[in-house]
């Protein structure tokens, strides 16, 4: 049965969530500091908030999409000043260690923060083809799953509060190198002279084939990186992050570390605003210079 929902940050994935939330029924109640997006909310029939403060007096789970730690903080202190204890469910992709200060001043105040990391871009969310990696207090995570249900194909339980982040950052490395071989492989059929619609057709119905394909694979094949489903400049932070984390373990990834100068080409490159199926266009120019 749906219920009341609110949600701080309309972006891409937030805005998608708010949609899908608002068509299943849910009450939503959302922020955001680009009123555009707080007008889009109004208009799929969501209440747009003045502030976080509104925002927590009208629902008791809250579901955070921000861009940046310093965002997290904000947030995690402005929840933490209301008086009524609320869930809330995190789903940003940051440094463990935001994530775990912003849980620490959740949890000083009264509240019970999970850590929910989303494996999926944009375009799934707008489709509820996301999976939600759950993580904290198990018994919160399972009062949550009718609204992880509604906006998402799929949701686990993986344990202790920051567990969902580190599922994420395997996720995205995962994502960062087949995204690059994506591109690779076009560069190679292209210069074999084979069709490009044909290539994604045949390989991605193969052994090779991989949801990064067939999702950015099109997109080489047309030479069109918009909409961006992921921008390359949104990335490139998500690549920073995975890549300290690594080094923090003492773990080395030779496929991602050589996946990282590409993404960073792609940046200088002025394609921050594409979509990262852009790295074809960066393999595709080396290739024309040999």
């Amino acid at each position: 049965m749906a219920g009341t929902v609110g949600i701080i940050g309309l972006g891409i994935m937030g805005g998608a969530i708010s949609n899908n939330l608002l068509e299943r029924g849910w009450r939503v109640f959302g922020t955001d500091l680009d009123q555009a997006k707080q007008a889009a909310l109004t208009a799929a029939g969501g209440t747009a908030c003045s502030g976080i403060a509104a925002v927590c007096q009208n629902a008791p789970v809250i579901l955070t999409s921000l861009p940046s730690p310093a965002a997290l903080a904000a947030v995690a202190a402005a929840i933490a000043a209301t008086s009524s204890p609320r869930i809330v469910v995190e789903t940003s992709t940051m440094a463990l260690a935001d994530k775990l200060a912003a849980h620490d001043v959740l949890a000083k105040a009264g509240h019970t923060a999970l850590d929910c990391t989303l494996s999926g871009t944009g375009a799934q969310a707008v489709h509820r083809d996301l999976v939600v990696y759950a993580s904290g207090d198990t018994a919160a995570i399972a009062a949550q799953m009718p609204l992880f249900g509604d906006f998402a194909r799929a949701a686990h339980d993986i344990g202790p509060y920051g567990n969902g982040t580190r599922m994420k950052f395997v996720a995205n490395l995962l994502v960062a190198i087949h995204n690059v071989a994506a591109a690779e492989a076009m560069v190679l059929a292209n210069a074999a002279g084979l069709d490009p619609g044909l290539v994604v057709r045949l390989a991605g119905a193969g052994a090779g084939a991989s949801r990064m394909f067939d999702m950015r694979a099109p997109m080489m094949a047309a030479r069109s990186y918009t909409p961006a489903t992921m921008r390359v400049s949104t990335w490139q932070n998500d690549m920073d992050i995975i890549g300290a984390f690594a080094r923090d373990l003492g773990v080395i990834l030779p496929l991602f570390e050589a996946s990282a100068p590409i993404y960073a080409e792609a940046l200088r490159a002025g394609l921050g605003d594409q979509d990262t199926a852009a790295v074809f266009a960066v393999l595709d120019q080396a290739h024309r210079k040999i």
